[in-house]
């Protein structure tokens, strides 16, 4: 029986006409399918692999699919992170012509796994902290771009590494709506859903035996929150400045810029006495990885980014280049890409380059502070690749812990 299904797509690619859409999602067969973690979804989800790209298909409704799939477009289009909407499949029928649900397509994110995927073993505090920094600051440049979730919470996301911590990225936009502006009562609204989200989440892993005995589910929610409204503070504070104190208005910006947003312009009003009002108008994150991919073409993480910078201005410093892009150009040719290649193929589906590449220079200071010098980048390379990349599970656990294949 010919079965003819309907795809919009922005860039069809022609494996997705030779899926099963006749066949129920939970029924594809296994030769389709790809083991990957997932988190937990209202809907069914699976992974398959085409032409070498993992994807994402997602049972829901017609008109949520749509929804969704516009809403992806149009954060990608503002560079926000996010999971990559592909296509939309509809008018499915089994061989029997019964109806099928539409299904959602989405590029999986290379390097990220749902948060429960890294909770195989006990949750450490630490680990905690660092996924509700990611989220928090998530939230805050969602609610930046206009971008209301309405079901913010760790099941939703994907964590990639970052030089040490987490990047948070949206997976799942069906109830979230993109404004030109967020009023207070729509973020409010927001930190509201996510608490009580996260509280539920916590309470489960707690359940299940596996958060330390130190974390507490209803602290979890509320640190969460918290750690919000002092990243919102900071970015959105209106400041007062005497007028002899100008620079620290230069001071504002580069908090900000450490904090890894980009300010487009400063507000300033005159107040009694001689002194200003300030206030930064902050457009986006991403001000260390905008400078690399600027300076060196490299795509990386904003804590990547700014690994990778601090090397490539101790890089211009030592070797007395006063031309900027003369200096990138050299430190990306003499010491980034050498790092890369040597990487064994075997070793290079572990960590991304910019990871890698991070994850060098941190090895190479711990073992420079035990050898009470600096060992070099070569040593520090070949002992990175011996002693700690062989021993690192590939991308499927690529947050640190074993997990297991996904059963079907």
């Amino acid at each position: 029986m010919l079965v003819c299904v309907r795809i919009t797509s922005a860039l069809v690619d022609p494996a997705l006409l030779d899926l099963p859409w006749s066949t129920p999602l939970e029924e594809w067969p296994a030769d389709h399918l790809v083991a990957l973690p997932q988190g937990i979804s209202r809907h069914i989800v699976r992974f398959v692999r085409l032409a070498g790209t993992v994807y994402a298909v997602k049972e829901t409704g017609e008109r949520v699919a749509e929804r969704e799939y516009d809403l992806l477009r149009a954060l990608e289009r503002i560079d926000f992170p996010s999971v990559e909407a592909v296509a939309i499949v509809a008018d499915r029928h089994t061989p029997d012509g019964e109806p099928l649900d539409p299904v959602l397509i989405t590029r999986h994110l290379q390097f990220s796994l749902p948060y429960r995927a890294l909770f195989s073993n006990t949750l450490r505090p630490e680990t905690m902290s660092r996924l509700l920094d990611a989220l928090a600051a998530l939230l805050v440049r969602m609610h930046l771009t206009g971008f209301f979730w309405g079901d913010c919470s760790l099941s939703n996301t994907l964590f990639r590494r970052d030089a040490g911590a987490f990047a948070a990225y949206l997976v799942d936009a069906e109830t979230g709506a993109l404004h030109r502006q967020l009023s207070n009562g729509q973020r409010g609204e927001d930190l509201e859903i996510a608490r009580v989200n996260i509280f539920g989440e916590a309470l489960d892993l707690q359940a299940a035996g596996l958060l330390h005995e130190s974390i507490d589910p209803e602290l979890v929610c509320e640190e969460v929150v918290r750690r919000y409204e002092g990243l919102w503070h900071e970015i959105t504070y209106e400041q007062q400045i005497e007028r002899e104190a100008r620079h620290d208005i230069e001071g504002r910006i580069r908090r900000l810029n450490e904090l890894g947003f980009d300010v487009a312009e400063v507000a300033m009003s005159m107040m009694d006495g001689g002194r200003y009002l300030v206030r930064p108008k902050v457009v986006d994150a991403g001000y260390h990885c905008r400078r690399l991919l600027r300076l060196t073409g490299l795509d990386a993480e904003e804590n990547q980014a700014r690994r990778l910078l601090n090397d490539l201005d101790t890089y211009r410093a030592e070797s007395d280049l006063t031309d900027e892009q003369q200096a990138a150009h050299r430190w990306l040719t003499e010491v980034f890409e050498p790092v890369v290649r040597a990487v064994p193929a075997h070793l290079r589906g572990k960590l991304e380059p910019a990871e890698l590449f991070a994850q060098v220079i941190e090895h190479r200071w711990r073992l420079s502070e035990q050898a009470g010098r600096d060992v070099g980048l070569a040593p520090a390379v070949q002992s990175f690749l011996s002693d700690v990349l062989v021993h690192r599970p590939d991308e499927q656990a690529v947050l640190g812990v074993e997990v297991p294949a996904m059963q079907h």
